[in-house]
């Protein structure tokens, strides 16, 4: 009998932890290593958020909670959805997880049995499609190439609906693209979905703060309230409030859904950590202004990298709307070798290459499910930014 369970054959461990990890093993080595694979803000948490949590532990706020959430933070992330979205909520349909990642991963525990099928556009997150497949569910990945700035069309979203499909995943602004969504846009998917009222949503808004230019973001059920009912609208306090070790993300949908994921959660973490939780009751409640501050830092670094890596021999780099990614398609660089020698068959060869090479680490295009590309997260300074994406330009220039 074998030790190990047969659902670790479905899953792999996550690309983007596994490049973050080795990157920071060869830095302790000595190597000049530049890590461009986290997807965590550079800045550190506001001081009044974090005064919040100070003052959550010398209170004595360190008991256990309820399951899902204190009763204060669901009302604040009624308030959120109500004044940011237009959408209305009772905190009976509010969930509060240890992190976005465990609220989504409830949702499909709850509800996903053998057969049921989730759409899944790519380039996706790392984490979607094993998340389903540990969930017993089949993941269905519809590629949105650059031909369209990665942005899933009316078209292919109907193709890939079938009778067994249970849900559709949307994430707008996207990793690994940053690509976003206008309401026109969302308006064509939002259309399809209505005309297949088996299919649930899932929109995963984790980035909604990150926009830049004159971008406005906007979610599937504020779109069209004939979704509402059969969507789970998920964010976090980690992206824009800095807050990504706190781990609180959360979730708002129909009550029946709700229950079912606090069930799952009951058995396997049970409450968020009680002074996280006082700490993003602060953010959602506190001063803002540190939004729109961090926000055109933001906009400026991905300036600088989309116009660097344009340069850069090979490389095309669209323009993203939102979030702190790029996701260059170096399809140009294919078959060519390096100065070291390597020939760069597909994307995750480039990727190791360029580490090897330079001391940059990327994410390679094929963990996110559309190849050839590779992921840069420009979470951090511009003058990092700039080093970086000036070895880049050098490993390109390269390439014969």
């Amino acid at each position: 009998m074998a030790f190990l369970s047969d659902t670790l054959a479905r899953v792999k461990p996550s690309p983007t932890i596994a490049v973050t990890n080795k990157a920071r093993e060869l830095a302790a080595e000595g190597r000049d290593i530049i890590g461009l694979g986290a997807g965590e803000p550079d800045f550190d948490t506001p001081q009044n958020i974090k005064d919040a949590a100070k003052r959550a532990i010398d209170a004595g706020k360190t008991k256990y909670t309820a399951v899902d959430g204190i009763p204060e933070l669901k009302a604040a992330i009624c308030n959120k959805f109500l004044r940011e979205n237009g959408l209305t909520y009772t905190p009976a349909q509010i969930t509060v997880g240890t992190g976005g990642k465990q609220t989504l991963y409830n949702a499909f525990m709850a509800t996903l049995n053998p057969g049921d099928e989730v759409i899944i556009p790519a380039p996706y997150w790392v984490s979607y499609p094993d998340m389903v497949l540990l969930a017993g569910g089949t993941p269905v990945p519809v590629v949105a190439g650059i031909e369209t700035q990665f942005k899933l069309t009316p078209a292919q979203l109907e193709a890939a609906i079938t009778p067994k499909t249970k849900w559709f995943i949307f994430n707008s602004p996207s990793n690994p693209t940053g690509a976003g969504y206008t309401r026109e846009e969302l308006k064509g998917l939002t259309d399809v979905l209505m005309r297949h009222p088996h299919v649930w949503v899932m929109s995963d808004d984790m980035y909604e703060h990150l926009v830049f230019d004159d971008f406005k973001f906007c979610t599937p059920a504020e779109i069209e309230p004939g979704l509402y009912d059969r969507t789970l609208t998920c964010n976090g306090v980690s992206k824009s409030y800095a807050m990504t070790g706190w781990r609180i993300g959360y979730a708002a949908g129909p009550v029946a859904l709700i229950r079912a994921m606090g069930t799952i959660q009951s058995q396997s973490t049970s409450n968020p950590s009680s002074v996280s939780q006082y700490a993003a009751l602060e953010a959602l409640t506190g001063p803002q202004d540190f939004l729109a501050e961090n926000r055109a830092v933001f906009q400026r670094r991905r300036d600088l990298v989309v116009s660097m890596l344009n340069q850069a021999k090979g490389i095309t780099c669209p323009v993203p709307e939102g979030a702190f990614y790029v996701y260059p398609d170096i399809s140009a660089c294919i078959g060519k070798a390096t100065a070291g020698g390597k020939i760069i068959t597909n994307d995750e060869v480039f990727a190791d290459a360029l580490l090897e090479e330079t001391g940059v680490a990327v994410v390679f295009g094929a963990a996110f499910g559309l190849s050839p590309n590779f992921r840069v997260s420009y979470a951090t300074s511009d003058a990092v930014l700039a080093e970086a994406c000036s070895r880049i330009q050098k490993f390109c220039a390269g390439l014969v």
